[in-house]
């Protein structure tokens, strides 16, 4: 049996949030850190005690070189981080917001990370890994990170690993839609765990009810699908279960951004730790909750204990 140790693969960048409202033109001052929805995913696994790898590339800039020192506090591994000394390390702006989604600016386009092909992947040595994560971010970064990412797949089924695969749809950065399409059901069919929203779902495939979803994606031979449903919690579905679970009731939401991979990193946790589908997905529907109530990408992620007493509905569940 092979230690649970998951490989996460994608592209971190430099986050400058804003420091105050308007847009983004407008404002002067900003707060950095870091973001990736990969190293989002990371972050939570870590946050509760679960072994993960990041593999990535970054550019040879203070931004890579302050990300991989960020990676490297967290306990997260960096062996599988290559630098660039041609290409740069993607980053992006993202404002201020009382209500709604912020706005994004990137500024991703040739980064390091983009560069991430087929045999960069086929060089690892997979044996310490039990699992496998990716976003449909990645394979919108080039052609050849796209090669990496069904590479990636392909590696995971031949070694009895398991892939998850989390569209994270970002429409900006596909040249066109079929294409975001026909990649995206591709990889999600070749999946253990295929997490679409159901608004990208939508995009996807044209359904929005979640039982539907959940039938075309099993079809096409995903093993089990979970489909987020915002506020109202998910619906899970393998070829012997399926049910809906309801979310977590938030009373403030401070930021969007990043609950859809506090959920992603629930469910993997609960997975591995040998719970069933629907307890991981009520996990996932916690961290997802909890993320909406932070500011930042990742800084609100709990530990633990954070999470055991938010989900037991104590009021004073964060730890200070």
């Amino acid at each position: 049996m092979k230690i649970k140790h998951t490989i996460l693969v994608g592209e971190p960048m430099g986050l400058f949030i804003a420091d105050e409202l308007g847009k983004l033109e407008d404002v002067n001052h900003f707060s950095f850190t870091t973001c990736g929805a990969e190293l989002n995913v990371a972050i939570g696994m870590k946050r509760l005690g679960h072994d993960v790898s990041y593999m990535t590339k970054l550019g040879n800039d203070p931004f890579g070189a302050r990300i991989v020192n960020h990676i490297k506090e967290l306990g997260i591994s960096t062996d599988l981080i290559q630098f660039s000394p041609e290409h740069p390390t993607g980053f992006m702006f993202k404002s201020m917001v009382t209500d709604g989604d912020p706005s994004i600016f990137y500024f991703r386009k040739g980064s390091a990370a983009s560069t991430l092909n087929a045999e960069d992947v086929a060089a690892l040595d997979f044996s310490s890994y039990s699992a496998v994560h990716v976003t449909g971010i990645t394979p919108a970064l080039s052609e050849t990170a796209r090669k990496a990412v069904f590479a990636l797949a392909k590696i995971a089924r031949e070694q009895n690993l398991q892939f998850s695969f989390d569209p994270n749809l970002r429409l900006q950065l596909w040249p066109d839609h079929q294409l975001m399409a026909q990649c995206i059901n591709s990889l999600a069919f070749q999946s253990d765990l295929f997490l679409p929203g159901v608004n990208e779902a939508k995009l996807l495939m044209g359904e929005v009810e979640p039982e539907k979803i959940a039938t075309y994606y099993l079809d096409g031979g995903a093993k089990a699908v979970v489909v987020k449903l915002g506020a109202k919690g998910a619906y899970y579905a393998t070829r012997e279960t399926q049910g809906y679970v309801p979310g977590f009731h938030v009373e403030h939401i401070v930021d969007t951004v990043g609950a859809g991979d506090g959920f992603a990193a629930g469910v993997l946790t609960g997975l591995e730790e040998g719970l069933s589908l629907e307890k991981a997905v009520r996990r996932g529907c916690a961290i997802g909750a909890i993320q909406l109530m932070s500011k930042g990408d990742n800084d609100g992620l709990p530990s633990r204990e954070e999470l055991e007493r938010f989900m037991a509905g104590e009021p004073t569940w964060r730890v200070i």
